[in-house]
């Protein structure tokens, strides 16, 4: 018999959105306490045995706005819940973690590396909670042990530095653990590893909050036999998109929704495009969520200093005599030159 998993992390439940207007905050906040039940809903309809979270389920100690929403939600799970609390809402007094009764399905871990053992599904869960800001290599010389066949650790971790203060985690402490799954928290954008018979993985945040986590966010589904395999699922969340547009070469309809989907988008306009930004944000007006950067040079004749009696002008002036005589591939070439000379002299930058 296989084991399934949902694995999550970093929700941060109560993020004030503070880099966001009245109205967005509102929205971005009403998304959010959208998450921990369609976390319970995926958990449900994929029948996953049990639930990892990997801490930073709220965004600070002591938040708790959400705690009752959360609760509900990972009773309706209807399995076992493992909890280890990270460097966001780690362990400490007035945190709802120690301070809220939790479902009886629910386990926090509130000390050093522990395990439970959960004969029904033949498995061992390891696990940890921060006890402040920071936290110390935990599965430094740590090795699994147990009867069980499945063994499965869940901690807030980072396996992206070495020396940092987050619990970091190396891919020889995984090689060497004897674990299965190790399921961690703590980095924003998914991704997994394997050595040997281990596998790692991080689900990143199941929604972002600003445009430094971009594209789609979700979870992971684990599955446990033979050999350990994990599938990301996308929830429905609004998505963050950095956009730059060349508005001499590119459409915004061609990289903008054509109805409003509630994400949030952040265009950048370079090129040279002669539309004025009011009259965009007008045609566009449909996409709730839409700001605008406008870094377009605005095209100028490069014929207008040929008057002039300066080195530019007589420069311009013989491009211009040879166009009397010129082909019209030639001029092409001698206009093209015009246009490159004058974003030269003016600083801009050339694309050839």
């Amino acid at each position: 018999m296989g084991l399934k998993i949902l694995h999550s992390a970093d929700w941060h439940m109560d993020t004030p959105f503070g880099n966001f207007g009245p109205e967005q905050q509102a929205y971005l906040k009403q998304e959010l306490k959208k998450v921990p039940g369609k976390i319970a809903d995926l958990c449900r309809r994929e029948n996953c045995d049990l639930v990892l979270l990997s801490g930073d389920i709220f965004d600070c100690a002591t938040c708790r706005d959400s705690a009752e929403l959360v609760r509900n939600a990972l009773r309706s799970c209807g399995v076992p819940v493992f909890i280890a609390p990270g460097n966001h809402d780690y362990l400490t007094s007035g945190s709802p973690w120690l301070e809220i009764a939790w479902p009886e399905n629910v386990y926090i871990f509130t000390v050093s590396l522990q395990s439970v053992s959960l004969p029904q599904l033949d498995c061992r869960i390891y696990g940890a909670g921060y006890r402040s800001m920071d936290c110390p290599p935990l599965l430094e010389n740590f090795r699994a042990e147990g009867p069980e066949r499945y063994k499965v650790a869940v901690l807030h971790g980072d396996p992206m530095r070495l020396r940092s203060p987050y619990c970091p985690v190396t891919t020889a402490q995984v090689r060497d653990s004897g674990l299965d799954y190790l399921a961690l928290g703590h980095i924003h954008k998914c991704g997994s590893f394997r050595t040997r018979n281990s596998f790692c993985g991080w689900p990143g945040s199941p929604m972002g909050r600003g445009f430094d986590e971009p594209r789609e966010k979700g979870v992971y589904i684990v599955e446990l036999g033979d050999r350990c395999s994990s599938r990301f699922v996308a929830l429905d969340t609004p998505r963050f998109h950095e956009i730059e547009v060349d508005t001499d070469r590119q459409s915004l309809d061609q990289v903008l929704p054509a109805v409003d989907s509630g994400d949030f988008y952040r265009v950048t306009l370079t090129g040279s495009g002669e539309a004025p930004l009011e009259e965009l944000r007008e045609t566009y007006s449909a996409i709730a969520h839409l700001e605008w950067i406008d870094n377009r040079q605005m095209k100028t004749d490069p014929w207008e200093c040929v008057s002039e009696d300066t080195l530019e002008g007589a420069y311009f002036r013989l491009l211009q005599s040879r166009l009397v005589e010129a082909s019209e591939a030639e001029s092409e070439i001698i206009r093209a030159a015009a246009d490159i000379s004058r974003q030269i002299l003016d600083g801009r930058e050339v694309e050839l």
